[in-house]
C-alpha cells in the first residue's frame, strides 16, 4: 500500500519540480551538453550516475546536472535502476544519488541519432 502525501508534501514536491525547471531553463547550451553526455555515456554503459557524468562535463552551476537528469527521467529517456551510490562530490559529504540506465525509449532515440549521423557523413 502506498502512503498518501499530505497537502504540504504535495506542495513541497511541486515547488521542488518548479525549482528544477528554473535551473534547467537557465542555459540551453549547458542543457544540450548534459543531454549529449547522458546519451553518450548511457549508450556505452549499462548504468551510470551523476558521478560518472561530472567526470566528463565542465563545472556547472549548483543543481544543474541533477535538474537535467530529472528532466530526462520525466521524459522517459532514462530510468532509475532502484540503486543508489554515494556522491563523490565533496560538498555533498557522500549523499546518496541515483543510478540510472537508458530506457527503451532513450536507446531508440540514440539509435535514430546514430543512424542520422552516419547517413550525413560523406562517402569515403
Amino acid at each position: 500500500m502506498t502512503r498518501r502525501l499530505s497537502p504540504a508534501e504535495r506542495l513541497a514536491s511541486a515547488e521542488k519540480d518548479l525549482l528544477l525547471e528554473d535551473i534547467a531553463d537557465q542555459s540551453s547550451w549547458d542543457r544540450f551538453l548534459v543531454e549529449q553526455a547522458v546519451f553518450h555515456y548511457g549508450t556505452r554503459h549499462d548504468e551510470f550516475s551523476a558521478n560518472c557524468l561530472r567526470d566528463v562535463l565542465p563545472e556547472m552551476s549548483h543543481g544543474f546536472l541533477g535538474a537535467v537528469i530529472n528532466s530526462l527521467r520525466v521524459a522517459g529517456i532514462i530510468e532509475h535502476t532502484g540503486r543508489v551510490v554515494p556522491s563523490t562530490l565533496d560538498s555533498t559529504h557522500g549523499h546518496r544519488i541515483a543510478v540510472w540506465r537508458m530506457s527503451v525509449k532513450g536507446r531508440l532515440i540514440a539509435e535514430q541519432r546514430r543512424t542520422r549521423a552516419q547517413q550525413a557523413r560523406p562517402a569515403a
